[in-house]
């Protein structure tokens, strides 16, 4: 059967200058030009046999016969558009339940996560209560971002993300006037601030970076990288921590990187997953893109 209908961009070209009275206003509305809008027009036209605008000034009115028409395709138009709408609106959400590590969450995910939501808002995220010793085969979890070394238990696969590369903080105040920091070993005058859980940074980072000392005499030892940053930023000492927490506070004038000679451990934050689960759409996203931006952070 030979199909007696227009296109829709020409009926769409036509309702929306026939509501704007405008040729131009039409294209601007329908992101086309001018031009496009009046070609569809007279190809309509052409179609119906009916000269369906007048021009009154500069408005382009509907003749009888462009009233008419427009009087019987408009519920047809709104129907079509309706129905498209419902129809994008009943995709399937992907869910994806992730555990995170707080301080990366809070020094580093959380900041870009409107990126993630921008980019993919198909995907429905939510995150799990965090726990140190968690097994990673939680069912009701898809994902984690551990701290942890490069070899994990079997059955986990293991993506490294950011965190090996640590240097020492400091006030932005300690990098100025006659006792600044210039070199390793001037940073041994100030207290020694070390993470409670990993006490051995500022050994490793000194060895890293060729500087010999004697006994280290921490001043303080503090549980989260939250409270070491505090405590640098109240004057409290300098601190060993990993450079890739550091943007928020060192942007809001709170610390500086005193020695900008980064040492690599091995350890790191990861992106843990059980190896045997099926795929999961909204994972591989997840994965892609938190991918991406650790390698923005560290390249």
């Amino acid at each position: 059967m030979r199909i007696q209908s227009p296109s829709l961009s020409e009926l769409h070209a036509f309702a929306v200058a026939a509501r704007v009275g405008s040729y131009s206003r039409a294209a601007d509305e329908l992101a086309v030009t001018q031009g496009a809008i009046s070609r569809a027009i007279a190809r309509l036209e052409e179609h119906l046999g009916q000269t369906l605008f007048a021009r009154e000034g500069r408005r382009s009115v509907l003749t009888p016969a462009g009233a008419d028409y427009l009087a019987a395709i408009a519920p047809a138009i709104g129907a079509i558009e309706a129905a498209s709408v419902a129809v994008r609106s009943r995709r399937p959400a992907q869910g994806l339940r992730v555990s995170v590590a707080p301080t990366l969450f809070s020094h580093w995910l959380i900041p870009r996560l409107p990126d993630f939501r921008a980019r993919h808002p198909e995907v429905t995220l939510s995150f799990a209560p965090y726990q140190r010793d968690d097994a990673l085969t939680a069912p009701d979890i898809d994902a984690w971002i551990r701290v942890g070394q490069p070899e994990w238990p079997p059955g986990i696969a293991a993506d490294y993300l950011v965190g090996r590369d640590v240097v020492p903080v400091c006030r932005p105040a300690d990098l100025d006037g006659p006792q600044a920091i210039r070199t390793p070993a001037d940073l041994l005058a100030h207290p020694l601030l070390c993470h409670t859980h990993y006490p051995d940074n500022w050994q490793r980072w000194l060895a890293g970076v060729g500087c010999a000392h004697g006994p280290l005499r921490p001043a303080a030892d503090l549980e989260t990288v939250a409270l070491l940053l505090q405590a640098v930023a109240a004057g409290l000492g300098v601190a060993v921590l990993q450079r890739s927490l550091l943007a928020p506070d060192i942007a809001a004038g709170r610390v500086a990187i005193a020695i900008d000679q980064p040492v690599s451990l091995n350890r790191g934050y990861f992106l843990c997953q059980p190896s045997a689960r099926p795929p999961n759409p909204a994972l591989r996203v997840w994965r892609a893109w938190v991918l991406g931006q650790a390698v923005a952070t560290e390249g």
